[in-house]
């Protein structure tokens, strides 16, 4: 199974300015904006370790899910959530030639915690042999930074904040996640149990 996010999160849409506001820097400065790709990477950062700890995509955007074989012939969970829609499913043999799966033998069962693939006959479609298949997807909770809950986008900004305060020194890497991040993120965390079964 291999997950990958097929466009970044633009620029544009996170939020600079109120991260600025968080950590109380000052305004008016000739220099303003001068740290402004540094903060964004402070944000990118704390977004990636959130959205990993949540196994949730703060902010929507494409995903492509390759997988040689379905977990189980008529259901496959996907390892991120919320999914909005589900756009293809594309079988690829071993050549790497791609046919899309007939729509209606599947459906999407957008859960928060697990979203997943049901077959509506018996089995999914059937994955070529020595291929594989790619299931398109979007997930997360919004195209916009207004759209992610606010214990999530909190627990972002306390984040990134702790990798700017700690930029020169390095204090704290590898440290645990800070206790006021966990509890935020607490409720949203997925436990996964027979290896991330239904």
């Amino acid at each position: 199974m291999m997950l990958t996010e097929v466009t970044a999160v633009p620029d544009a849409v996170l939020p600079l300015a109120e991260f600025r506001d968080h950590l109380r820097l000052g305004t008016g400065f000739a220099d303003l904006g001068a740290e402004d790709a540094a903060l964004l990477g402070y944000l990118r950062a704390a977004l990636a370790a959130i959205e990993g700890r949540t196994a949730k995509a703060l902010l929507a955007r494409p995903f492509s899910l390759r997988l040689e074989a379905w977990r189980w012939g008529d259901l496959q969970t996907l390892p991120i959530a919320p999914v909005a829609a589900v756009a293809a499913l594309r079988l690829v043999d071993p050549a790497g030639g791609a046919v899309l799966a007939d729509p209606a033998a599947w459906r999407l069962v957008a859960d928060l915690a697990r979203p997943r693939l049901v077959a509506t006959g018996a089995l999914l479609p059937r994955i070529p042999a020595g291929g594989h298949v790619r299931v398109e997807f979007t997930a997360g909770f919004g195209p916009a930074w207004a759209d992610v809950p606010v214990d999530l986008a909190q627990a972002v900004f306390l984040l990134a904040a702790q990798y700017f305060e700690f930029r020169h020194d390095g204090a704290g890497e590898g440290a645990a996640m800070p206790f006021g991040v966990s509890a935020l993120i607490e409720r949203w965390r997925t436990v996964r149990v027979l290896g991330g079964g239904a």
